[in-house]
């Protein structure tokens, strides 16, 4: 494994951001000598990097003091393709956090990762097994992630799986938001906190070539994996099924009982709009399949966000970078949702360093 010093603290991932706003000026000076071109660009990361660090101050007090220790492995198992690692992180220094790792037989010496975020369906008890058991609304992506050599991560998030404290699951994630609230803590952003710091794991570990990182989630998943994107510009593609959701078109639609307490950032809308959010993964691949019919996510929601990201993107040059579709379904992963998930995958995160390994 690569050295425990590579999980961040709040300032290293400050200072890194500085450094991909540099890597910007790089790259266009390399590339386009036009200097109007060259200041837009520069001034546009910079502006991300201040917007990013006003969105990480939206998620309360976070333990960004505390240094993980090392991961503990619980056991390994064999399976088709794959050997899966049973892991314990400490990722927050408040509770232990259970962890899958799928590493693939076939594999490149080092290898593209990705981090699987599950969703809440008010499943309490699935959580990070959705990687390996799929739910009706999604066929599991283990089988996928191995046959693609991708080195896959998925934790547990706070109230779900191994970190479900009390037998009723909804009334737990209740108690836990009102108790980090008493104490300056916003849940959803204990539950980012954790996702960064897995993707911290994720880079750390020997296989991984941490020029390509991604996540993939549906539902609450896809929700943390278009936030983890823009909060993290580690992150080279995100994929995020059924919840690109614009908050005032959900007000609009009455639609603020679909979503789960955890959702719910205090003083958020003061700040950030959903397509402000997602500015910060301007120009990182961004794929986002939702359906027309999904109360949670309002289609005119979508185009909203649509119509505001894409003229974006092409004046980054990366137009074909991000794709943002409804289909005529509700919340339901369809397979024409995953075939495009997959060519995504062999583009983003299998094919685009192939030739150098």
């Amino acid at each position: 494994m690569k050295p425990q010093t590579d999980f961040w603290t709040r300032r290293r991932f400050l200072q890194t951001s500085a450094v991909v706003a540099g890597s910007i000026r790089t790259a266009n000076a390399t590339h386009d000598p036009n200097p109007a071109l060259l200041a837009s660009e520069t001034s546009f990361a910079l502006q991300q990097q201040k917007r990013r660090k006003e969105l990480w101050g939206l998620l309360g007090d976070l333990p960004w003091q505390h240094k993980p220790g090392p991961a503990r492995l619980i056991g390994k198992e064999d399976h088709d393709g794959y050997t899966l690692e049973r892991l314990v992180l400490d990722l927050n220094g408040v509770e232990p956090v259970p962890a899958l790792l799928l590493i693939p037989t076939k594999r490149q010496p080092r290898a593209p990762g990705l981090l699987y975020i599950h969703w809440h369906g008010g499943m309490y008890d699935l959580g990070k097994e959705q990687l390996l058991k799929g739910v009706p609304a999604q066929p599991a992506y283990a089988p996928v992630c191995a046959e693609k050599g991708i080195v896959t991560l998925a934790i547990d998030s706070w109230c779900f799986g191994e970190r479900k404290h009390v037998a009723d699951g909804g009334q737990g994630e209740q108690d836990a938001f009102k108790l980090m609230l008493w104490y300056g803590q916003v849940l959803y952003g204990m539950m980012m906190f954790d996702e960064f710091r897995a993707m911290d794991y994720l880079a750390s570990r020997p296989e991984i070539d941490n020029d390509r990182l991604g996540v993939l989630g549906m539902s609450m998943g896809s929700t943390k994996a278009w936030w983890l994107a823009a909060l993290d510009p580690r992150v080279k593609v995100c994929m995020d099924v059924c919840c690109l959701t614009d908050y005032e078109s959900l007000i609009q639609a009455h639609g603020l009982k679909e979503h789960g307490i955890y959702y719910y950032v205090p003083s958020l809308l003061k700040h950030f709009q959903t397509a402000d959010i997602n500015e910060l993964i301007v120009p990182r691949a961004h794929l986002s399949v939702n359906g027309q019919l999904d109360p949670l996510t309002p289609s005119a929601g979508v185009d909203k966000i649509r119509n505001r990201l894409l003229p974006l993107y092409r004046e980054h040059g990366s137009e074909a970078d991000c794709r943002i579709e409804l289909f005529n379904c509700a919340h339901f992963e369809l397979p024409e949702m995953r075939k495009l998930i997959v060519g995504w995958m062999d583009r983003h995160l299998v094919a685009d360093r192939a030739e150098s390994h």
